[in-house]
Parts: structure tokens; sequence; C-alpha cells
């Protein structure tokens, strides 16, 4: 294969239909828009959603629920997780999952969820679950709730 022999694949290069270029094109005079209307018109057509006059669908069903603008959303790692990634006696920190790109944002926080065995002593500093606190005790660990 060479440089010159290159072409693109059958079929991927589309050439574009240039309309209002004489009635001998085929889209020529009304350029495919048909005689007047507001589809024929530069800047025509209807807002998304709008169903020519008709209650829109958006607006005749019902509303459901709500929500809560003081919600606070965690980012989740499980014990084993923390298991494959860190030696024994190390010091588990957000700052430290950050960098490490194991947490790609922080969010509200990082809370440590308790699936999985955990066989290493880690010192832990973040949010936790029952079971979570429980396991890194039992392992040995330490934790420090932020």
């Amino acid at each position: 294969m060479k440089l010159h022999t290159l072409k693109p694949n059958e079929g991927s290069r589309k050439v574009s239909k240039r309309v209002g270029r004489g009635h001998g094109s085929g889209t020529g005079k009304t350029s495919g828009r048909g005689h007047g209307g507001q589809n024929s018109r530069s800047g025509g057509g209807v807002r998304p959603g709008f169903e020519g006059g008709q209650n829109p669908i958006i607006r005749r069903l019902p509303k459901r629920g709500f929500t809560n603008i003081n919600r606070k959303e965690f980012a989740i790692i499980n014990l084993d997780t923390l298991n494959t990634l860190f030696e024994d006696g190390a010091e588990v920190t957000p700052a430290v999952l950050k960098e490490n790109k194991i947490v790609k944002q922080q969010l509200s926080g990082i809370k440590v969820l308790g699936q999985g065995k955990l066989e290493k002593k880690l010192v832990v500093t973040h949010k936790f679950s029952k079971s979570a606190k429980a396991a890194i005790e039992a392992a040995g660990g330490s934790v420090e709730e932020l």
C-alpha cells in the first residue's frame, strides 16, 4: 500500500446536494421546499415539542416526584477495590484515590461500601457504611470519618 493509492471507503463520503442552482438540476427554483408556507422560509419550522397548537404531550402527562436540590451524591468505592490496589499499612485518603485515578471526581465526597473482602491493614479516611467500617476494623485497620 502506498500513500497515492489510499482512498476513502466506498460510501463513506457523500457529496452534499446543491440546491437552488437552476431547474435542470432537479432542485432549482424552490430548492425542494415546495411553494410557500412556514417550512419554506429561512428559519422556518416549529420548535421541538410543538404539536400544531394541540396541547403537547409534555403538558398532557402528569408531573411526578421532585428533585431535591440539596441532595449529596458520593463517589463510591468498595472494599475489594481497596484490597487489590493498596499495600498493607497504606493510608487511603480522598487525595490519594483521585491522584491514582481510582475515582474520577469526588462529588460530595467518597464513601466506602462493604462489598468484597479486605485482608490488609489500611488507614482509611472517608465516609463509610456500617459493614465497611466493621470490615476495616476487623482486618486490623483504622477508620477516620470525614
